[in-house]
């Protein structure tokens, strides 16, 4: 760049019969020109740059913003998946309490029929010792009354 602006500004011409300098006037113009050619080539080549640039990050946008759609998809699916989880949590809890009440009440229920059985039995035992006292108390009248027929035989007799 052969000038900044403020040494255009600072450029004093020499004066000459028709007005200015024309070489000297020639000259800053070909520089200016130069100057302003190579501008705008600059200008061009950091639009281009700029709207590459531009295009990346919209590119880049897009990427961000459906990795964020992704991470919001993947955060819901993850909440959906904790609450079946607890859900299905729940509903194991509450068939083993319902299971666990089953086995209890059916203990609970073997428990009764046993005391039943047992009870049953206690009585059945003592029936069977009457019976049996009974049946050893005729068997024991029996034998006295063996005895006892001889003695009433023999008094009999008498």
């Amino acid at each position: 760049m052969n000038f900044t602006p403020n040494d255009l500004q600072n450029i004093m011409f020499r004066k000459s019969v028709f007005g200015y300098n024309a070489l000297q006037v020639d000259d800053v113009l070909e520089k200016v020109v130069e100057d302003l050619a190579e501008l705008i080539r600059d200008n061009a080549r950091l639009k281009d740059k700029l709207d590459d640039v531009q295009g990346r990050l919209d590119y880049y946008k897009g990427i961000e913003k459906s990795l964020q759609n992704s991470l919001i998809v993947a955060q819901q699916t993850s909440d959906e998946i904790i609450s079946n989880a607890r859900k299905s949590a729940e509903n194991i809890i509450k068939e083993a309490e319902l299971q666990a009440k089953q086995i209890i009440e059916q203990a609970n229920s073997e428990v009764l029929s046993i005391r039943y059985e047992q009870e049953r039995v206690k009585r059945d035992i003592e029936t069977y010792k009457t019976k049996l006292e009974t049946i050893i108390r005729a068997q024991l009248r029996s034998l006295q009354n063996l005895d006892e027929p001889s003695e009433t035989l023999n008094y009999k007799a008498v």
